[in-house]
């Protein structure tokens, strides 16, 4: 798997997003396939097909929309045969990829979200651990193997978890604009705020909550915004319930 065959089954934003990572890590593009009846062009050096066909492949990963599953499986399964599949589809148990996909040498679930562009992503998988699975996804971020059935609070978390982090960032803009600052302004402090926190978390041994005590004085303007978001675990609340209903919505997508 380190240095063999990779088919990406389709290629829209997260698939691309693995795809250009691998390729900012240093893999070779000669390696790479690409399936995508839809897709324009791909980065020099890789393959693009609109057909299945090609291989052998030492690793497929499944990157179409789950729904369309079960109608491309066909076309897709004699791809599989002996080769480490790769599923990146919301919902989909590792059962059902072993009953569409029986030839296959292993079936794993992988969750990564779009920072996988710049190796920043935190990576779930499932399935039986492998270190070369874990090789082949270091240049995209953080692997981290977990239990099958914590994925999809794995997928709300890592998956979703971006689009949550942003909703944060613009109302943090946003909020400060409300207050009489200008617009452009509010969004880089905003952005440069969360960007330096974000980074200063990475490198700390501190939790997260020991880090805003070490920033917040008694009495001071930190502890009074605080007064706000704390108030009746009024945010606590609100994030356990935003990953609950992304967790439960992959449950419902497994059918």
């Amino acid at each position: 798997m380190t240095d063999g065959a990779i088919l990406l089954a389709g290629c829209g934003n997260m698939g691309g997003a693995m795809l250009a990572g691998w390729l900012r890590g240093g893999l070779d593009p000669a390696r790479f396939t690409v399936l995508d009846p839809a897709l324009a062009a791909v980065p020099a050096g890789v393959t693009l097909r609109r057909e299945p066909g090609g291989g052998p492949f030492a690793t497929v990963v499944l990157g179409i929309k789950p729904q369309a599953l079960d109608e491309a499986a066909p076309a897709l399964a004699p791809l599989t045969a002996g080769a480490t599949v790769i599923s990146m589809l919301a919902g989909v148990r590792l059962a059902r990829l072993a009953a569409l996909f029986p030839d296959a040498a292993a079936h794993l679930r992988v969750m990564p979200n779009l920072a996988a562009e710049i190796g920043l992503a935190p990576i779930g998988l499932a399935g039986a651990e492998d270190p070369a699975v874990s090789a082949l996804m270091a240049p995209l971020g953080t692997p981290e193997w977990v239990d099958e059935a914590q994925f999809d609070l794995v997928t709300a978390l890592v998956g979703s978890g971006p689009a949550f982090v942003y909703r944060f960032l613009a109302a943090l803009s946003d909020g400060a604009t409300a207050l009489g600052m200008e617009a452009e302004q509010a969004r880089r402090l905003a952005l440069a705020t969360v960007q330096g926190a974000a980074a200063l978390a990475a490198g700390s041994n501190d939790d997260p909550g020991d880090l805003a005590r070490r920033v917040t004085s008694p009495g001071g303007t930190t502890a009074a915004g605080l007064a706000v978001l704390d108030a009746d675990d009024a945010l606590a609340r609100l994030i356990a319930a935003t990953l609950r209903a992304a967790r439960d919505r992959g449950s419902e997508l497994a059918g």
